[in-house]
């Protein structure tokens, strides 16, 4: 069945967010008085919750990773969100995929407002049907409640109709938990694209060209 939905992953897929992400990592480091993070270190924290990587990657306790975060948030908030950039002809490919009849839906495991903030200030938020990202209050944080939570709104009873296009493993898993397809993306912030397989990835491509590419040759030999 052609996909008429495409759920898009923001950070590592549209957007190159390592240098705000990197400079609040720093930030925070600072303050506890750790040592910076190399690069390696921090594109591990972009695509999970800040929390969720501080525990992973640092030790800290619940506690200490939920103080952390608010750390963090006090220099991504203000500066880090907007250190960022399209990667290359996400815009161009935005463009088609709207003008061929794909309804497009941003689906980020970060908070909703700064997904919209990001979007905005990039020039790109008017080709998208709908932003939806986590909302803690209303414990949606994870990539699956994400998913559930945009198919919900969108009136999503057919998963054949959507795929998500995503750039780690976190997606990949999100989307077989979501029980909806999944295309990966080699230009973002996955190390292991064997990891990506292993959860379910149809196809990955080396560019967002090659994503649109392949959705209108699947579409047509359907038909």
């Amino acid at each position: 069945m052609k996909k008429s939905t495409i759920f898009f992953d923001l950070d590592g897929t549209l957007v190159n967010t390592e240098e705000g992400v990197g400079k609040s990592l720093w930030y925070l480091m600072e303050k506890y008085g750790l040592d910076k993070p190399d690069r390696d270190s921090i594109r591990r924290f972009i695509g999970p919750l800040v929390p969720d990587a501080l525990r992973k990657e640092y030790g800290f306790s619940e506690e200490e990773a939920r103080k952390a975060d608010f750390v963090f948030r006090e220099y991504y908030e203000t500066t880090g969100l907007f250190e960022c950039e399209l990667f290359p002809g996400v815009e161009k490919c935005l463009k088609a995929l709207k003008e061929k009849g794909y309804r497009l839906i941003v689906t980020s495991s970060k908070e909703q407002l700064p997904c919209r903030q990001i979007l905005e200030r990039l020039g790109v938020a008017q080709y998208f049907d709908m932003i939806v990202g986590a909302r803690l209050k209303e414990n949606i944080g994870t990539k699956v409640e994400v998913l559930r939570d945009a198919m919900k709104s969108l009136g999503i009873s057919n998963k054949e109709e959507v795929v998500l296009i995503g750039d780690s493993r976190y997606d990949a898993i999100g989307a077989k938990e979501a029980g909806i397809a999944c295309i990966g993306v080699s230009y973002g912030f996955e190390e292991d694209f064997g990891q990506m397989r292993q959860a379910g990835v149809t196809e990955i491509f080396d560019t967002l060209e090659e994503v649109v590419d392949y959705l209108e040759r699947s579409a047509k030999d359907e038909h």
